[in-house]
């Protein structure tokens, strides 16, 4: 006999708990699956830990740039109240009980275990308390796995001790040398953040640029950030064989060359986690790359999907636009749906880099008149008065036949602040001309957009 309830979440990441804590709270019955950390990857792994990370790394790089502008210091890195920070105040010792309780609080049922499907609305517990439970879901299925790091199939690696970022984000002390295997921004995040507290970094990067995703002239300005903070890059080479020879990693590359550490941190990409989720009971593809929906973030019959397993961008941000579809869908409110042409993404590395919408390369494949700006932010007021770590650009992709802005990049000390306004142009098309005859305050770094918007003509 199945137990009927109104709707199931699988998955409680950032995305299955912001919907399941969201129709509890509307009054429906809610069960939501999880058989790992309730609120996935951000709060214990990704973006609140990194974040502490960076801010002690830039802590250190700030206080580096006192000579010539403020005195004299001396810098002294100590990683134990980073890790003392993440394990207690971000993770709680990677414990979820508190977001547990907030949403049973809400009014939802939590389940240890994984959400198998059994069908259209049917969902069954594997492992936990609640193994082979079956649940009937009156109104929706919500499936929210996220993702995990891809491994690559790499001779050797897997019989190694490799890390990937979770296991970086844990980490008690700092290597003495660290392999990157991955120049995204995951890769140089936690690169530039070890070699800020002293660690030798070597990145390896099978692209023949860093950031390979974003603009050129931001795979430029990584480039150099990183190789004045002691970053070793090996671009457009691959690592062909890994061996563990004690405490060290032996990564050959083909190349040629060869690269030694005492850590090798894994950063190659994400994939979705859909294996074991019944999708084949429902007439899906269980070997799809993507659990793929529509505008309303529907995947089929009484089944919705929310967050990074949908392909739309591993972000935080996404998961929560995405749930607020999905609930106002299940709950026929209507409003909006799904519009991904503005969608911001921040490297935080320093220089910090956000981005949004296409980039030149991209608005040009589409056959869009392009015309493009770009102003060093040195250049601008608040740059000049900035100086040391002034580093940084506003980068404009603008569709001349229209005349509004179709991406941007800001890249500098507060370059994923400055990206609001140019989201905000690109989201709502605002015309170039309006967005000419703003007043940019002075002195900001955002100024320097106004600046771009001039040198567009």
């Amino acid at each position: 006999m199945a137990e009927e309830v109104d709707v199931v979440v699988i998955g409680m990441g950032v995305g299955g708990e912001e919907v399941a804590g969201r129709l509890a709270q509307a009054g429906l019955s809610v069960v939501g699956i999880e058989s790992r950390l309730v609120g996935g990857e951000c709060p214990y792994y990704a973006c609140v830990p990194t974040k502490m990370m960076v801010r002690a790394a830039n802590l250190l790089a700030e206080a580096r740039r006192v000579p010539g502008m403020a005195g004299q210091v001396d810098v002294e890195p100590d990683w134990s109240p980073v890790a003392a920070r993440i394990r207690d105040e971000a993770t709680d010792d990677w414990d979820d009980t508190v977001a547990v309780r907030r949403f049973e609080d809400q009014g939802g049922t939590f389940v240890r275990g994984r959400g198998r499907l059994l069908g259209p609305g049917r969902v069954e517990v594997d492992g936990g308390p609640a193994d082979g439970t079956v649940y009937e879901a009156r109104r929706a299925v919500v499936v929210a796995t996220g993702t995990e790091p891809v491994v690559p199939p790499i001779d050797g690696l897997r019989d190694t001790s490799y890390w990937t970022n979770r296991d970086a984000v844990q980490a008690e002390e700092v290597p003495e040398r660290l392999l990157v295997l991955g120049g995204g921004a995951i890769g140089l995040e936690l690169a530039q953040v070890f070699a800020r507290f002293g660690s030798r970094v070597t990145v390896v990067e099978a692209a023949d640029r860093l950031l390979a995703v974003e603009e050129p002239e931001s795979s430029a300005l990584a480039a150099t950030a990183l190789a004045r903070d002691g970053v070793t890059a090996h671009l457009g080479t691959s690592a062909e064989r890994v061996q563990q020879r004690g405490d060290h990693f032996l990564v050959a590359l083909d190349d040629g060359g060869q690269v030694i550490g005492d850590r090798l941190l894994v950063a190659t990409g994400r994939r979705a986690m859909l294996s074991g989720l019944g999708l084949d009971s429902v007439g899906l593809d269980p070997h799809q790359r993507w659990l793929r929906t529509d505008d309303r973030m529907r995947a089929g019959e009484k089944l919705w999907a929310v967050g990074d397993l949908t392909g739309n961008g591993a972000y935080t941000h996404v998961a929560f636009y995405q749930a607020d579809i999905a609930v106002r869908d299940i709950l026929g409110k209507g409003g909006p749906s799904a519009d991904y042409r503005a969608l911001p993404r921040v490297t935080f590395t320093d220089p910090e880099i956000g981005a949004v919408g296409l980039t030149e390369a991209q608005a040009r494949e589409r056959g869009l008149s392009v015309r493009v700006a770009t102003y060093p932010l040195p250049r601008s007021a608040r740059g000049w008065i900035h100086k040391a770590g002034n580093d940084g650009f506003v980068k404009l992709v603008a569709d001349a036949d229209r005349g509004v802005l179709v991406g941007a990049t800001t890249a500098g000390p507060s370059g994923g602040e400055m990206l609001a306004g140019v989201s905000v142009a690109v989201h709502a098309e605002v015309p170039l001309d309006r967005l000419g005859t703003m007043i940019y305050a002075y002195p900001t770094f955002y100024r320097a957009i106004g600046d771009a918007i001039r040198e567009l003509g």
